[in-house]
């Protein structure tokens, strides 16, 4: 596993997680928020609205090899160049999969991740088990997910932390030459750019 934690947080993410729980419960309790309307705005963000900031870093990396090698080598200021940045999302690293290496991204402590670029976080990320496991037995959490790793593929967890947050640049889908950014960028799902999934397949664009 790669990078230590060094967590800087004023409140404890589980206390943080209490009191926006709360205000929930306070507002629907008073009829002020509609829940099927609540679950569907955060559906919109974890799913489409905020994904489509890292699909779109994604798929300039996939069309364009120079500003690939600007991704990889400044993912910071890379990202920067799209107009994506902010809190949560000051200092990046994109590591990118290969043939012979798949990388998944955890944050060990807490929940740490770069919320500019993916939005918000899925309620497993957050979850103990898989902030645990993924460490211990990769293989078979990403297996959970209907993930197979090769046997003779390497498998790099990257623990993000408060000064540092990762993003997983997917393998091309194969069969896509010629396809512009905006096909391209239909292809990246969110959790291709964690890692516990691939990009989707051509067949599969909408």
């Amino acid at each position: 596993m790669n990078h230590e934690h060094d967590h800087d947080h004023t409140e404890p993410p589980e206390e943080i997680e209490l009191r926006v729980k709360a205000l929930e419960s306070l507002l629907l309790e008073k009829g002020l928020v509609d829940p099927a309307a609540l679950e569907a705005l955060i559906d919109t963000y974890e799913h489409k609205i905020g994904p489509r900031n890292g699909a779109r870093v994604v798929a300039k990396a996939w069309a364009d090899p120079l500003y690939k090698r600007r991704l990889l080598e400044n993912a910071t200021a890379a990202i920067a160049e799209l107009g994506v940045s902010g809190v949560q999302g000051e200092d990046m690293l994109v590591v990118e999969n290969t043939a012979d290496i798949h990388n998944v991204t955890v944050c060990t402590l807490c929940s740490c991740y770069p919320w500019p670029t993916l939005g918000l976080p899925p309620i497993w990320y957050k979850s103990a088990p898989y902030r645990s496991r993924i460490v211990i037995d990769p293989r078979s959490v990403l297996a959970e997910f209907g993930l197979t790793i090769a046997a003779d593929k390497e498998v790099r967890v990257w623990d993000s932390s408060a000064e540092l947050r990762y993003l997983v640049l997917p393998e091309r889908p194969a069969g896509t030459d010629g396809w512009s950014e905006e096909q391209l960028a239909e292809l990246v799902t969110r959790d291709s750019m964690i890692g516990t999934g691939l990009a989707k397949s051509p067949d599969d664009a909408p």
